[in-house]
């Protein structure tokens, strides 16, 4: 928004700059008129000047209403950019929300797996990353971060890296009503076990 506003106000001085021309032009136009005061009307000089002059009184009001028009929808813009913004800010509050959420969640089955920080920090990027990946990222060695995937799988009852990841992940995107459904309890049933 910042840029059509910046864009506007550098147009600024060329209109009115243009404006100004225009407006010389006319009274130049109606003041070499009145100084030739020609005899007849429809003389070749007469209809030279009164034509000269309609054209720059039309080009002033074709300047003017495009100005204006072009500050309405400016206005206009910048209501729905604001409208978005005010949009994309309540989106962006519902899914910082929904992601605490879901971290307390993890934390808590973390806790209720009775994790240690380093086993839990291990869990965290088991998710995406290779054990050499994530012994880079730690800065252990690549035998202690399969020491604690070992101990994490274990201490959950998982049977490896694909169904830690599905065991938080698998109820994502899945109707709320699982349970009416026949299906087994959700996440965040289970962190409130």
């Amino acid at each position: 928004m910042r840029l059509v506003d910046e864009a506007i106000d550098e147009g600024r001085p060329l209109v009115a700059l243009l404006a100004v021309v225009l407006v010389i032009a006319i009274a130049g136009g109606a003041i070499d008129l009145y100084v030739d005061a020609p005899d007849a009307w429809w003389s070749v000089n007469a209809v030279y000047e009164v034509g000269f002059i309609a054209v720059e009184l039309a080009a002033s009001v074709m300047l003017w209403r495009g100005w204006w028009r072009s500050r309405h929808e400016l206005a206009e813009t910048r209501h729905v950019l604001e409208t978005h913004d005010a949009g994309r800010a309540m989106w962006r509050a519902s899914a910082e929300a929904a992601l605490n959420g879901f971290s307390r969640a993890v934390d808590e089955r973390f806790s209720a797996w009775a994790l240690t920080p380093s086993e839990r920090e291990i869990a965290r990027l088991l998710k995406g990353h290779s054990h050499k990946q994530i012994a880079f990222e730690t800065g252990r060695s690549e035998r202690t971060v399969r020491q604690h995937a070992g101990a994490i799988y274990q201490k959950s009852g998982l049977a490896g890296r694909a169904e830690l990841s599905a065991f938080f992940l698998d109820d994502l995107f899945l109707p709320t009503n699982r349970s009416e459904a026949g299906h087994p309890p959700t996440l965040a049933s289970l962190a409130m076990d």
